[in-house]
């Protein structure tokens, strides 16, 4: 049960779960790429929380923590792809670049609908997580594969 200050709502949980489901494969089943995609997922979710705006001024301006972790994130996916021999990094960084571009849209356009930008900016989350999901599973087969044809 969470034992913070607010009571966590159910999207926050199913988030969590999601996050925490499929990093753990990831981190169980994937290779180095793989394991250090879902380290960042992890990392940059926990250090967004512990940035994050108090909750009645959330998305009314730009987001300066989210903006530096999703910099940071782009970065560190970019690099990731540069270096991986796989082509679902490429994926990755490209959905966080969407993702970091949802700042840029809230300071050209400052009346932006909180909710519009908090949906812009949180929405790519899942299919990041899907994507590294697919990507260590799909290693781990081709390991089993790999393995396999050693043995015969």
């Amino acid at each position: 049960m969470w034992s913070g200050f607010f009571p966590m709502p159910p999207r926050y949980i199913i988030f969590w779960a999601i996050l925490l489901l499929t990093c753990g494969y990831a981190l169980w089943r994937g290779r180095k790429y793989e394991q250090i995609a879902a380290l960042i997922c992890v990392a940059a979710t926990v250090v967004s929380v512990s940035m994050s705006s108090p909750l009645n001024q959330r998305y009314v301006g730009i987001e300066a923590g989210d903006l530096i972790v999703d910099c940071t994130v782009l970065i560190a996916f970019v690099f990731l792809a540069l270096r991986s021999d796989r082509f679902w990094p490429l994926w990755i960084a490209g959905l966080q670049l969407t993702m970091s571009i949802s700042h840029l849209l809230k300071a050209i356009q400052p009346d932006l609908l909180p909710i519009a930008y908090a949906a812009a900016e949180r929405f790519w989350s899942y299919p990041i997580l899907a994507i590294i999901a697919v990507g260590a599973w799909r290693s781990h087969q081709r390991q089993l594969r790999e393995h396999e044809m050693a043995l015969t």
